[in-house]
């Protein structure tokens, strides 16, 4: 069959009509054939063919909870688990159903992450080693007891189980015992909605109660144990973590009344606690606890976790430097009437960093991501960092072409420098304890409706709050009441945005509270420009389905895997959205309509369910969008010119012309001079003729080690390759430090090679600790000409002889500025 296909890729012009109708005939029988074969034998259980084992299907995964459970190591090869990709549903049908044996070894399928769904993967498991560690991965609930509760929602179960495959860090000192789960703060919002009715498709603006689950996928956890907000994983918990002083809460309120003990709450099963005498650091709520329907009760599930040695996990802890971020095509695409001159406005600050980014020495390293804001470096960002004259190197400068060509493109697709960073929503809580440990059923808050507090712009009056996938016109823009309300500054302590209990904002962004980011842009032009196009704009409301309870076997989890793989691509609708912002008349209506259809379809794994709508409705939908994907996709999406439009006058069509594309000059002159001897251990290191098969295996395997390489978007073995390149290289020479003072001196002085990646990543490590020793800490560099020299206070920032130059310019200006005052006068 691949034959047959290659023969009509590669036949181009030469092979006539007929013939190429007949190979396709003939590919398409060859495939139903080896299609039938599949299914006449979904039952048998399937043997992994050694010839497949080799490097470039070699994936690195992150440390979790299921491999430190399984006890795989991040620096050693393991066969623990595989990672299975779908071609044949048949084929996957019999592994899901009776597993696959490697090695003699029997594996069964474990479940798959959203993002293995979205490229047709799932995850296999070693039958033994999975007995050994189930109960720790699922705190002893087996499928025999959820199924004899009534079971649960097979794709839901699915992804909780999948949750211990998430990448975490251990928290080692989680304590369950000082931990609580109740019921959720939720309530009725009063607003006016766009409100579609999923039987014809219709939309009625009208004013209704939309209920709003304030806190769903969010807890609370002490500030004296996390000052931090951050995600947790747990067997069947997963959701974001809020530091908030609850128990300062609790103690104010007993003392404004004495005759009271705020502080007693019932959990989701009804048992009363009190949150001051049992200590309690950490409040889940019972959206985060997905499988609590089938534990007898918290103190159950307690039991549980600490006799199968259950762990959790930390993700996405808020930083202590959050970084700008970038706007998208999608945001603004939707903001289409801006001008030539505010597009301008909002492209002056890329166009700035790539106009600069040859020609100044920290804008360079902050696109090489050497800051020291970047806590997770390479070693190649760690040496940059620390000897900035890296940047003379001949690799440095090929890496900057290549990045500076990624910027323009990337902009010229909508990625443009705002002033805005992501930040974790989270709701008012000041409100969820009013309802809470108060008894308030519609509790005040903090905040009115139309509100956020968000201390990162506390000197910004207004904010515009957006999330991705950002389809429809979703610019929240809201009053930003950080400078103006003591009261929030004593509660709301974190770098997040908190969004009020009175505010339908969840369902404009289409947001919950379980980790969920805003971006949370102050740019000047962009509010201007949100608060024009959104005049008009209310929250869609639809009734999403409920997804129902099956019993789970291999059968039910085939299918739901199937549905998971073929009823939830959403990318076809954001593309059809896209066309419609890029026409010049966009239908409004159509993008709602489409929006609606985006979100049923992301649920329809779990649900099964996707309303269709009436044909006049997808007629309009079909005629609204038709033609090819806007121009700039070439940009954004890689695409080919005879794959999109000719470019129009749309929003994000513009950027073509706006964004810059300077000539590389490497004009900065505050660079400093490169020595490679500060790289090296022993700077006197000489390549002899020892030293030429070390060379020679060097280039050798730098030639091949490309074709080596496997990424596929989401996993790949780069690590893998780059450490069986540093063993076989010191195989050749044991002593590390002088393998590496030999490539040094061959790459950086005698060849002076341009493309050093495979030795940054297998050496960089080494060069590290060697400039560690060589560079002397005390040192600055001269701002203008590069030169390294002793400080003699702590703002000094030029050598002296470039601070004598530059006080004589700030004299003639001086005087400049003197002589036409005196003139003016």
């Amino acid at each position: 069959m691949q034959t047959l296909r290659k023969l009509i890729r590669e036949g181009g012009d030469e092979l006539g009509e007929e013939e190429k109708k007949a190979l396709c005939a003939a590919a398409g029988a060859a495939k139903q054939a080896l299609k039938t074969k599949i299914a006449d034998n979904t039952g048998i259980t399937r043997e992994v063919r050694r010839s497949f084992l080799n490097e470039r299907n070699i994936v690195c995964v992150f440390d979790s909870d299921l491999t430190r459970s399984l006890g795989m190591r991040e620096d050693v090869l393991n066969d623990a688990i595989i990672i299975v990709k779908v071609f044949f549903f048949g084929v996957a049908e019999s592994i899901i159903k009776n597993g696959f044996t490697l090695n003699g070894e029997r594996y069964i399928f474990f479940s798959a992450s959203a993002g293995q769904i979205r490229t047709k993967k799932f995850v296999a498991v070693k039958e033994d080693l999975w007995e050994r560690c189930r109960d720790r991965l699922t705190c002893g609930l087996s499928l025999e007891r959820i199924n004899a509760q009534g079971g649960i929602n097979v794709n839901k179960y699915l992804a909780y189980l999948a949750l211990c495959n998430s990448a975490t860090d251990l928290w080692e000192d989680f304590d369950i015992d000082r931990c609580i789960v109740v019921d959720d703060f939720e309530t009725d919002v009063h607003g006016l909605v766009d409100y579609i009715t999923t039987d014809d498709f219709q939309i009625h603006r009208q004013e209704m109660d939309v209920p709003i689950t304030h806190t769903d996928g969010c807890g609370m956890i002490l500030p004296s144990i996390s000052r931090k907000n951050f995600m947790v994983r747990a067997p069947w918990i997963k959701g974001l973590l809020a530091s908030f002083p609850f128990d300062k809460f609790i103690r104010e309120a007993n003392r404004r009344d004495s005759t009271v003990n705020h502080g007693l709450i019932r959990d989701i099963y009804g048992q009363e606690h009190d949150i001051l005498t049992e200590g309690i650091q950490i409040i889940f709520t019972k959206s985060q606890f997905k499988l609590w329907k089938h534990y007898a009760s918290w103190e159950e599930y307690r039991e549980l976790f600490k006799r199968h040695g259950c762990t959790a996990g930390k993700c996405n802890v808020e930083e202590d430097y959050i970084p700008n971020a970038q706007f998208n095509y999608q945001m603004l695409q939707t903001l289409d009437d801006m001008t030539d001159g505010e597009l301008e406005e909002l492209a002056a600050k890329t166009n700035d960093s790539i106009l600069r980014v040859t020609s100044d020495r920290d804008t360079m390293l902050r696109v090489f991501g050497a800051t020291k804001y970047n806590r997770n470096k390479n070693p190649f960002q760690e040496c940059l960092y620390l000897y900035p004259e890296l940047l003379q190197d001949a690799h440095s400068r090929d890496v900057l072409r290549s990045l500076k060509n990624k910027m323009i493109k990337e902009a010229r697709g909508g990625r443009l420098d705002v002033k805005g960073k992501y930040l974790f929503l989270i709701p008012d809580l000041y409100a969820a304890c009013q309802h809470w440990f108060l008894g308030e059923e519609t509790p005040s808050g903090l905040l009115a409706d139309g509100e956020v507090y968000c201390r990162v712009y506390a000197g910004e009056s207004e904010l515009d709050c957006l999330r991705s996938p950002h389809l429809y016109r979703e610019h929240a823009v809201r009053r930003n009441v950080c400078g103006e309300r003591l009261e929030c500054k004593r509660w709301f302590q974190t770098d997040a945005i908190y969004t009020s209990s009175f505010d339908t904002i969840s369902k404009i962004l289409q947001f919950d509270v379980d980790g969920d980011k805003s971006l949370v842009c102050a740019e000047p032009v962009i509010l201007r420009a949100a608060k024009r196009n959104c005049q008009d704009i209310v929250p869609l409301y639809y009734e999403m389905a409920k997804a129902p309870a099956h019993v789970v076997d291999a059968a039910g989890m085939y299918k739901g895997m199937e549905a998971a793989y073929t009823g939830g691509a959403i990318g076809p609708i954001s593309n059809s959205i896209s066309k419609i912002w890029n026409s010049g008349a966009p239908d409004l209506d159509a993008i709602k309509l489409l929006c609606a259809q985006n979100n049923f379809t992301i649920d329809f794994a779990k649900t099964l369910y996707k309303p269709t709508p009436p044909p006049e409705i997808e007629e309009r939908i079909k005629s609204a969008s038709h033609g090819k994907v806007p121009h700039f996709f070439v940009y954004a999406k890689d695409k080919e010119e005879w794959q999109v439009e000719p470019a129009n006058c749309s929003v994000v069509n513009r950027l073509e012309r706006i964004i810059i594309n300077p000539n590389l000059r490497f004009s900065a002159e505050s660079l400093g001079k490169l020595d490679y001897r500060m790289l090296m251990c022993d700077p006197d290191t000489e390549v002899t003729a020892e030293d030429k098969p070390l060379l020679e295996l060097y280039y050798k395997l730098s030639k091949s080690v490309n074709y080596r390489m496997s990424d596929d978007g989401t996993k790949n073995n780069f690590n893998f390759v780059y450490q069986r390149v540093r063993s076989q290289l010191l195989e050749t020479d044991p002593n590390i430090y002088h393998l590496t003072d030999v490539l040094v001196k061959q790459l950086f002085h005698i060849r002076k090679a341009q493309r050093k990646t495979l030795f940054w990543e297998c050496f960089g490590d080494v060069v590290l600790e060697n400039l560690k020793e060589n560079v002397d800490q005390n040192t600055i560099m001269c701002a203008k000409c590069g030169t390294r020299v002793l400080p003699s206070h702590r703002s000094q920032i030029y050598c002296p002889g470039c601070a004598r130059v530059m006080e004589r310019e700030r004299t003639r200006l001086r005087a400049q500025k003197f002589r036409r005052k005196q003139k003016s006068a």
